[in-house]
């Protein structure tokens, strides 16, 4: 009995210790594969960074590749298009050099036609050119004819400026002898001046009861003296109505534009009711705006109410 305890005993103690020791060595083993896995760890980490890497490079690449194989593509599409629009471009020229060789002898042919044109044309132009000289020595010969046509009609309208001046000089000398010596009527210059009192009555453009009987010399003068001038002088007998500067303002006669021209016509009709032709005669109001005497005495006033008589040319 004592044996067997002892026995057992013994037996405990000696599996303590090898427990202890194995599981020492087996901790010391989990240490070394923790420690293997982390640096395995730490390489496979650098390893797997580095593919990442390498494989963005590799795309980078890729995708440049890719787009360098597009732009070859239509490169290549466009030289092809080009090359399709020479081969036409060469037949069409193929095309036109066989049409021009075709049409060369027709071509040969026109040019001879043109080079006969071109000749017939010479002739002609020399034709015109002597056409034109001989225009030229006609056209010298017309201006000279010109130049003493109107030298002619120059001398024929001096003569008949001279004959109208002569007539003119006969029919105030006549005036003259019929009318003697009277203060109301006079002359200025180449005209015959009758004061208007001779005629109207203040403001008045009807013919005074004596004034047909003041015209009648100048009716007679005009009759006489219109007989001797030739037909082919053209001749007018001017009559012209002034007043003095007042104004004049009636129902009538608004100024004396009015007054003026009408006391010209008045003159007018009445020769031609004596006979007097309507086409030598011509009436005209000048108003106040050319007096004899600027003056604004009453004698000034007087001297510029008048009517005038100018024997002119037409």
């Amino acid at each position: 009995m004592p044996l067997s305890r002892r026995s057992r005993a013994s037996s405990t103690v000696n599996i303590w210790p090898g427990f202890v020791d194995a599981l020492t060595q087996l901790t010391m083993v989990m240490v070394f594969v923790l420690m293997v896995f982390t640096v395995g760890q730490f390489f496979l980490s650098g390893a797997v960074s580095n593919r990442d890497a390498a494989i963005k490079q590799l795309t980078k690449q890729l995708n440049d590749l890719t787009d360098m194989l597009g732009l070859e593509r239509s490169s290549n599409t466009d030289l092809k298009r080009n090359v399709a629009t020479l081969k036409s471009e060469a037949d069409a020229a193929k095309q036109q050099l066989a049409a021009a060789e075709e049409t060369g002898a027709g071509k040969d042919a026109t040019i001879e036609t043109l080079n006969q044109n071109i000749d017939a044309l010479r002739e002609q132009l020399n034709q015109l050119a002597a056409a034109l000289d001989l225009a030229k020595g006609k056209d010298a010969d017309q201006q000279a004819q010109i130049e003493e046509l109107g030298k002619k009609l120059n001398v024929a309208l001096a003569t008949k400026v001279e004959e109208l001046a002569r007539f003119r000089s006969e029919f105030f000398g006549r005036l003259r002898q019929i009318l003697g010596d009277r203060p109301d009527i006079r002359i200025v210059g180449d005209r015959f001046v009758f004061q208007s009192e001779v005629l109207f009555s203040p403001a008045s453009a009807e013919l005074a009861d004596n004034a047909r009987q003041q015209l009648q010399p100048l009716v007679k003068a005009i009759q006489e003296i219109q007989s001797q001038i030739p037909p082919d002088v053209s001749w007018i007998l001017e009559v012209d109505g002034h007043t003095d500067k007042r104004p004049i303002s009636t129902p009538q006669f608004q100024s004396n534009w009015e007054l003026s021209t009408a006391r010209a016509v008045s003159v007018v009709k009445f020769l031609i009711e004596q006979g007097v032709p309507a086409e030598r005669l011509a009436a005209a109001g000048f108003g106040e705006w050319q007096p004899l005497d600027k003056g604004t005495s009453d004698d000034a006033y007087r001297h510029n109410r008048r009517i005038e008589l100018k024997l002119t040319q037409h």
